[in-house]
């Protein structure tokens, strides 16, 4: 399993259900748009922080962006 490809996935998923622009969440997670990008591209190793960070940022758990 490629959990850069599971993660990146989850976070555009949950990001557009929640109308939410990469833009957008960027600016609420601190991120920058180009890491959110390549996160959602699954060419980024997000640590355990970032994906706290962006979960909050999202509203959800952040087990939601380590769940197949």
């Amino acid at each position: 399993m490629n959990m850069r490809k599971l993660v990146g996935g989850n976070v555009k998923r949950i990001r557009l259900k929640k109308g939410m622009t990469q833009e957008e969440l960027a600016d609420s997670s601190g991120f920058s748009q180009q890491y959110i990008s390549g996160l959602e591209n699954g060419l980024r190793n997000p640590t355990v922080v970032s994906v706290y960070e962006i979960a909050e940022a999202l509203g959800v758990n952040y087990l939601d962006l380590l769940r197949p």
